[in-house]
């Protein structure tokens, strides 16, 4: 166990980081990433189908920053690039149709694996099992320069989309365009400490649950189970089938998974420590900066996730900017649901 906690990892994620890895351990999921290389797998390749479902090729590697990212990459090698974020409890899988239609509109698609899914691994055994807001942002800065990335655009959900605001909003000039389910996701400690209306309180049952010593280890020890149920009630009109929920929920057989998602939602209430090297972004976070890029934002009409008005954020977007409503039961796996859209917005911010 001392491998897996060391008392700087205690002191980030509080108590429970312990029992959320021995969780782990006894799901068979433990064990430490070996680093690799730089680059891995062959050249770009799209999606292809497999047993009726559709899966990205090759998975590359690449170290950036703290971590060995995995992402599928799909497109020209010379193309302008479009860099697309998942969330939680999703994959890169929620791009798999997306993908291909941007990149057969010649653009270079990226989509990773966040910290704590699928193939993503820490490149440190005492690197703390981090999931505040910035340091995923971070991560991302640090994937486009390891992979030469000047510019990009940026498109996500999610804690994807929060990501993609982050990045947006701290490092405008290196986006054209920003494309965000659910609008503007930037938060605080400080924010978050406000109570919300009961209503709205409910929708976050997970986060409470997370917060204490028995949601730890209930989500270690049903990770699938519980992730499929959160699946279920975000689209509750979605009506997808086993194999398409199993072909995501593998990226949560991750090492660091429990750790990074427990720490995610503590930090969120304050209940766990952050790094201090992220202390001066989240300064800059908590004042609720302006995205002042190109954007659009989407919002399904089944989303059934917590998730802000449209009016409640359109002053955050100081540039060309666009609000799209999609209807038909889209929920909040928007990109899996109506992946047309989501790529229209994608190919069409640049242009506003």
């Amino acid at each position: 166990m001392s491998n897996l906690v060391n008392p700087q990892r205690r002191r980030l994620l509080g108590s429970t980081s312990a029992l959320a890895a021995l969780g782990v351990l006894n799901l068979g999921l433990g064990g430490t990433a070996r680093a690799q290389g730089a680059q891995q797998g062959s050249s770009a390749q799209g999606s292809s189908r497999a047993a009726g479902t559709a899966s990205f090729g090759t998975i590359r590697q690449i170290n950036a920053g703290t971590l060995n990212i995995g992402y599928a990459e799909v497109g020209p090698a010379n193309g302008p690039v479009a860099i697309l974020l998942h969330g939680w409890p999703y994959d890169i899988h929620s791009f798999v149709d997306v993908a291909p239609m941007l990149a057969a509109a010649g653009y270079r698609v990226i989509v990773p694996y966040l910290r704590g899914y699928g193939s993503t691994r820490f490149l440190s055994a005492d690197t703390p099992r981090n999931g505040q807001q910035a340091v995923v942002a971070v991560d991302i800065i640090a994937l486009m320069d390891a992979l030469k990335i000047e510019k990009a655009v940026i498109a996500g959900f999610d804690w994807g989309a929060r990501t993609a605001d982050i990045l947006a909003a701290l490092w405008p000039q290196r986006f054209q365009g920003l494309v965000s389910v659910s609008g503007y996701l930037i938060g605080s400690q400080q924010a978050n400490a406000k109570p919300l209306p009961p209503a709205a309180e409910l929708q976050w049952w997970y986060q409470f649950y997370f917060a204490t010593e028995r949601g730890a280890q209930g989500y270690a020890a049903n990770v699938h189970a519980f992730n499929k149920l959160i699946w279920q009630q975000a689209s509750p009109k979605w009506q997808f089938d086993d194999a398409t929920y199993e072909r995501s929920a593998r990226s949560f057989d991750n090492p660091d998974h429990v750790a990074v998602v427990i720490h995610n939602y503590r930090w969120r209430l304050g209940l766990a420590q952050g790094e201090s090297q992220y202390d001066d972004y989240e300064r800059r976070l908590a004042a609720a900066p302006k995205i002042v890029i190109p954007a659009i934002t989407m919002e399904g009409d089944a989303n059934g996730a917590a998730h802000p008005a449209p009016a409640a954020y359109a002053k955050q977007f100081t540039n060309k900017y666009q609000h799209r409503d999609l209807t038909g039961g889209i929920g909040h796996n928007l990109p899996q649901e109506a992946p047309k859209a989501f790529a229209d917005a994608v190919l069409q911010v640049v242009k506003l």
